[in-house]
């Protein structure tokens, strides 16, 4: 998903944007991230997918290609979740109850002598405080950077690891209900088991039960619910409650309080994603709705992707490519090839003149020449030298010649234009 600043609310906030059209032939997307200008896919045959963003010729916007495949294990096992670590260049990959450690920007994996795979997973969350830290600035020495932090959850405990160039084991919680979701900030950890949320202090290693996943009876039809949580700030979250009818979203603090008010949604949602202040909720029925967190109100829906054509309608690579899988945060934030390049840049040809007089003492007197886009906007006016000094060009540093060549030489001026924005992420399966 791309966004923009807090518009007037009769502006929507968010719009829709294909990345990368074919993103694997014969398997399915399982999980994505993005970090300015490569996006990272994870296969359900193991493979790992990098796309990167490349220019294209003149006219068309910049676009993402595939970069490199690689497979993480011998055996074909589903990559279920990748998470990146930009501050300390690393990325940790989640695939068969395995974590696996590669290196930031040249997904090389950690020597196992260096880091081994942490096994027997059932989950893990890195501090979402960490995660957001940016890539340290280049400096001669190099500025010290602190280490991530994160938890496993295996079958009855919480162990806390912290990661650099090593990665360092701090101590275990024991955890006798287990859990197989988690999100951790700060000093708090926010877990789901099969029937209800908790959270952990993992500083005096202390549970608090919050409410159940799911408050419908246990014999009311309906689909299978699953637990939903996204960290909100260093002390907050935000856990989702089905009760039978419609979905209610709860803020929670890490002392297990509530705050703010409640967010309702028609359905359970599949994933949701927080873009401060909107956030955004990925419904069964393929719609996204977008709820401000500040005012609890729904101020953007935006449809379900069209269904394709009836002659595709039975092949099943063209309904998996219709069909919306999961919206995802991007922390670092990433680069989106901007659709308006074309119509901003136009390429025009005008005369430069040397900046040398002409034979005889006479400077060579020239009319204004006028740089105008493709609307017939005024964008610069260049002069020549018998102008008055500092007014030869408004809007653009004029250009000349050589002092040794006293021809005219041509010269191209194009109108800049960004072409690309940072953005939050929504992953869907090609």
């Amino acid at each position: 998903m791309t966004s923009s600043p807090p518009p007037p609310m009769n502006i929507p906030p968010y719009q829709l944007q294909a990345l990368i059209e074919t993103v694997i032939e014969l398997y399915d997307v399982k999980c994505a991230q993005a970090l300015g200008s490569e996006i990272f896919v994870g296969c359900s045959n193991g493979d790992l997918l990098r796309f990167v963003l490349q220019a294209n010729e003149f006219g068309k916007p910049n676009s993402y290609s595939l970069l490199s495949r690689q497979s993480l294990l011998p055996q074909p096992r589903p990559i279920d979740e990748i998470v990146l670590l930009p501050s300390i260049s690393r990325m940790l990959v989640y695939c068969d109850r395995q974590i696996h450690f590669y290196t930031l920007p040249s997904l090389n994996p950690v020597p196992s002598n260096q880091i081994k795979p942490i096994r027997n997973v059932v989950a893990f969350a890195v501090d979402h405080q960490h995660i957001q830290r940016p890539v340290p600035p280049p400096s001669d020495p190099p500025i010290p950077v602190d280490p991530v932090d994160f938890c496993v959850v295996k079958r009855s405990a919480i162990t806390l690891y912290s990661l650099h160039e090593q990665l360092y084991y701090q101590r275990e919680i024991p955890l006798p209900s287990g859990a197989f979701l988690a999100r951790r900030s700060g000093e708090y950890l926010c877990i789901a088991d099969r029937q209800q949320y908790a959270i952990v202090n993992l500083r005096t290693a202390s549970l608090i039960p919050l409410m159940p996943i799911s408050q419908a009876p246990p014999d009311a039809p309906g689909p299978l619910i699953r637990p939903v949580i996204t960290v909100v700030s260093e002390t907050e979250f935000l856990i989702l409650s089905w009760n039978g009818a419609s979905t209610m979203g709860l803020f929670i603090t890490g002392e297990g309080d509530p705050v703010r008010g409640t967010l309702e949604f028609p359905a359970h949602p599949v994933s949701v994603c927080l873009d401060h202040p909107y956030l955004a909720a990925l419904l069964p029925d393929q719609t996204i709705q977008v709820h401000s967190i500040e005012t609890q109100s729904v101020v953007q829906t935006i449809p379900a992707p069209p269904l394709p054509p009836q002659d595709a309608a039975t092949d099943p690579s063209m309904l998996l490519a219709a069909e919306r899988r999961a919206i995802l945060p991007s922390a670092g934030g990433f680069l989106v090839p901007s659709q308006q390049q074309s119509s901003k840049l136009l390429l025009r040809k005008v005369r430069l003149l040397g900046r040398s007089a002409k034979p005889g003492g006479r400077e060579e007197q020239t009319s204004p020449i006028d740089l105008r886009d493709a609307t017939g906007r005024i964008m610069a006016s260049v002069r020549g030298p018998g102008s008055d000094a500092g007014d030869n060009v408004h809007g653009y540093k004029a250009a000349s010649g050589d002092d040794d060549d006293d021809d005219d030489d041509e010269g191209a001026v194009s109108e800049p234009a960004e072409d690309s924005d940072r953005h939050a992420e929504s992953a869907s399966p090609s």
